[in-house]
Formats: C-alpha cells, structure tokens, sequence
C-alpha cells in the first residue's frame, strides 16, 4: 500500500471518493438526499454606484444551508446590510427545503451579529487558529414545505 498527499488530485481520484461515499451513504440510509444535489450560491450586495459592499457565500445539501463565509466592506458594517444578506440566503435555502442553517464564525469576527440573526452556539474550539476561538452555530429554518 502507498499513502499519498495530493494537493490538486487528479479529476478521476476527486470524482472516485465522490462516488464512493455517495454509494456509502446510499446503501446505509437510502432515502439521503445525495451530495451531488448541492447547491452552491452567492448573495451580493452593491451600493449606490454599483460597487461591491458585500457577500455571502453558501451552500445547500441535506436540508442544511451552509453559510461559508459573509464579507462587508468597512461602509457597510452595521447597516444591516449583512442582515439584509443573511436573510437573503435563508429565503433561498428555505425554497431548496433547507430548515436548518450552521455556520462557522471565529472570536474577532461575526458571533454576536449571528447571535442577533438568531443563531445559537453550538460548540466553541480553542485555540482555533492559534490565540483565539472558533464558534459553530446553528439557526433552525422557517420553511413552508418541509
């Protein structure tokens, strides 16, 4: 056997561990919504002159919306424009049956804004990166067909 690290794996080794765990968890829970369902998204904000005051990007599979990262231009912070963009993805996620929403924020930047979007901590890890802490929270979706 021969164990390698492969930073840009070729396409047939990515797509085979694809394959692999979708047939794993096919065979353990049949009715899996499938990986290959996700959804990846991004929502945009742009002020007045069409500039780029902010973002999200997320992601949707098994019922869950993953909120990957939020950003703000210095302009935009505390104009609720991250609010306005969270709420946005959360619209959408709910359109793809997703009731349920995590993300992952770290000790300087967003937990007390997602706490006030009405999420809850689920799990701190410290010492993530080093010197600080890593949140985990959750926020459970308002759907109208789930």
């Amino acid at each position: 056997m021969v164990v390698q690290i492969l930073r840009s794996p070729p396409a047939d080794v990515a797509k085979a561990l694809s394959v692999g765990i979708a047939e794993f968890n096919r065979a353990t829970i049949p009715d899996l919504e499938p990986n290959e369902d996700e959804v990846r998204f991004h929502v945009v904000a742009r002020g007045d002159n069409g500039e780029l005051i902010g973002g999200l990007r997320g992601s949707c599979y098994w019922n869950t919306l993953h909120i990957e990262l939020l950003w703000l231009s210095e302009q935009a912070r505390g104009s609720g424009t991250g609010s306005d963009l969270v709420a946005a993805a959360e619209a959408f996620a709910g359109d793809l049956q997703c009731n349920l929403a995590l993300v992952e924020t770290t000790s300087w930047q967003a937990r007390p804004f997602y706490e006030r979007n009405g999420y809850e901590l689920m799990a701190s890890l410290e010492g993530r990166p080093k010197g600080h802490t890593t949140h985990y929270l959750r926020k459970t979706l308002k759907t109208e067909n789930v």
